[in-house]
C-alpha cells in the first residue's frame, strides 16, 4: 500500500501502546503484532501462529487470523499475496515492493530510490491516483 503516515508507529514490542489507530491492543493482538515486529520475514498466518504459541500456548489459529484481520484493517500491517501461496504479512508500511528469491523463497523489502515515484515507472491513465501498490519481483541472486 502507498502510505506516508505522519504517525510514528512502534518499531519494537515495548513501544506498543494500549490503543493504536483506534484499535484496542488486546493481549493477543499485542503478541501477534510483536511477533511481526521482531522478525520481519513476511510470515504467513500458520508461521505467526506457531511463533505466538510459544508465548501463548492456548491461543487458537482462529484468534491469530482475527488479530491479523484487525491489524490489516487498521493499517498497522500489510497483507501480501504471492500467486496461489498463503497470504503473508508485512509490518513495513513505507512504499516498497517485494523481491522473492526463487531459490530460497525468502522475501526481501525493496525501497524506491530517493526521489523515485511509482508514477515515474508506469504510464498510468490520465487522472489516475495510486492508492495501493502491490508489486512482487521474482528472481535469483547472482552466484547463488
Amino acid at each position: 500500500m502507498v502510505r506516508n503516515d505522519a504517525e510514528k508507529l512502534p518499531v519494537s514490542a515495548k513501544e506498543i501502546p494500549q490503543e493504536l489507530r483506534g484499535l484496542r491492543m488486546t493481549k493477543q493482538r499485542r503478541e501477534v503484532y510483536s511477533v511481526l515486529l521482531r522478525n520481519r520475514d513476511h510470515p504467513n498466518a500458520n508461521e505467526i501462529f506457531q511463533r505466538v504459541q510459544k508465548g501463548m500456548p492456548t491461543i487458537s489459529l482462529a484468534t491469530v487470523y482475527n488479530c491479523l484481520d484487525a491489524l490489516v484493517e487498521h493499517g498497522l500491517i500489510n497483507q501480501v499475496n504471492f500467486d496461489r501461496e498463503p497470504s503473508r504479512f508485512c509490518v513495513n508500511l513505507a512504499p516498497h515492493v517485494h523481491f522473492q528469491d526463487k531459490k530460497t523463497g525468502v522475501i526481501h523489502d525493496v525501497s524506491f530510490k530517493d526521489g523515485c515515484q511509482i508514477t515515474d515507472l508506469l504510464d498510468l491513465p490520465r487522472g489516475a491516483e495510486v492508492s495501493e501498490l502491490e508489486l512482487t519481483i521474482r528472481g535469483f541472486f547472482k552466484g547463488s
